[in-house]
């Protein structure tokens, strides 16, 4: 297969849908390797038959990111199959309780850092340890919010979260300067996902845009020729241009 990723390998955490989805299908047309992992099983079938469909090479297991064991088999899995991880990208989230922070429990206040800064952290761990040092490259990608930047009422979970995964960005930028891995953070802004219509109901989902946009923005990332810094700081416009 033809593309300006062919042979790379991309390991997509939340593929099964949304932004996941559309990212391993612009990867998969870049000529990419795919391995995609979630919790629904049935979605990430979906998905891996329509990669497929495009010609790619694909592993597609269920994972539950926040579990350190299932983590490593997925990872040995996808190194087992492609031999590199070339790039990262962490999108599995969970939205997490709305309403005031005084009404939240420690258990929904739990869950929510552990898929959304927990789940980055040990999938990144294991993919730096088990690949990406050992060959001094790579790209790793964390999906980021406005509500990581600017929290707002409502949001105390999953904003705390999301300001976690930018600093948890910035340590593995630094940590790693000189081993030639790129680390970005990147707030797609509103996208037409069942996660956002969850927490804006009354928004009109033709008026956001697709999550296909979002994924050429992972691609333009995940690109040798990207001259953005390691530790950037990222977001889209309305069109799905990258702002710093």
């Amino acid at each position: 297969m033809n593309g300006r990723l062919r042979e790379k390998t991309v390991l997509i955490t939340g593929g099964g849908q949304g932004i996941g989805r559309a990212a391993a299908l612009a990867f998969a047309k870049e000529g990419a390797q795919v391995a995609i992992c979630g919790r629904n099983s049935a979605n990430l079938g979906a998905v891996a038959a329509e990669l497929r469909a495009l010609g790619a090479k694909v592993v597609a297991e269920s994972c539950d990111v926040t579990d350190e064991g299932q983590v490593g088999e997925f990872i040995a899995a996808v190194l087992k199959e492609f031999g590199t991880i070339d790039v990262l990208l962490n999108n599995a989230g969970l939205l997490g309780p709305r309403g005031s922070l005084e009404k939240v429990s420690a258990a929904d206040w739990q869950a929510t850092l552990a898929a959304n800064l927990t789940g980055p952290f040990l999938v990144t761990r294991e993919v730096l340890r088990r690949s990406m040092l050992k060959r001094e490259r790579g790209v790793v990608i964390n999906v980021s919010s406005g509500q990581g930047r600017k929290g707002t009422a409502g949001w105390g979970p999953y904003a705390a979260s999301k300001f976690g995964l930018e600093g948890l960005n910035q340590v593995w930028a630094d940590e790693t300067r000189q081993k030639g891995i790129r680390f970005y953070t990147l707030s797609p802004g509103p996208t037409a996902t069942a996660m956002r219509a969850a927490a804006a109901p009354d928004e009109d989902p033709r008026t956001i845009k697709s999550p296909a946009v979002v994924a050429q923005a992972f691609v333009a990332l995940a690109l040798d020729e990207c001259a953005l810094a390691s530790g950037a700081v990222l977001r889209l416009d309305p069109e799905g241009k990258i702002l710093c």
